[in-house]
Order: structure tokens, then C-alpha cells, then sequence
């Protein structure tokens, strides 16, 4: 099954969305969303992974940061 933007599995139509809503509100399935640790990931590279962009960002310059960006929305406009 697909994944949503906080990793959580759900289906991508509409209905078959409304029918596994259905099933967790009658108590036919469980809603649990499993986390990293157990989907087998190490937990030190999750919690590297949670603070990379905030630290790499930390260790630039404001005008490397800039520059980035700059190239970024040139891309992304292109």
C-alpha cells in the first residue's frame, strides 16, 4: 500500500480509502502505524536522518545558504 506524507499506509482511492476507515471504526482492522525501529531501521541513522537538514544548514554561511537556494529556484522555474 501506498504511503502518506507522515509514512502512514492507506489506499489511494477514494473508496477504498472509506472502506479501510470503515474497517478500523468497526474494529475489523487496527490503525497502528509501525515505526522506524520496527520497520527494521537502525536507530541512530533515524535520528541522524531527522536532524540533517537543520544541521547542515547550521554548519553554511548565510550567503552559501542563499547561493543554494538561489540555484534551487532557478531549477525548479527552469
Amino acid at each position: 500500500m501506498p504511503r502518506g506524507p507522515k509514512g502512514e499506509r492507506r489506499p489511494r482511492d477514494v473508496i477504498g480509502n472509506a472502506v479501510h476507515v470503515v474497517r478500523i471504526a468497526t474494529g475489523q482492522i487496527t490503525d497502528h502505524v509501525p515505526t522506524p525501529e520496527e520497520e527494521g531501521k537502525d536507530p541512530a541513522a533515524v535520528a541522524l536522518g531527522r536532524k540533517g537538514g537543520k544541521a547542515r544548514a547550521e554548519g553554511m554561511s548565510a550567503k552559501r545558504r542563499k547561493e543554494i537556494a538561489r540555484r534551487a529556484a532557478k531549477a525548479r522555474w527552469k
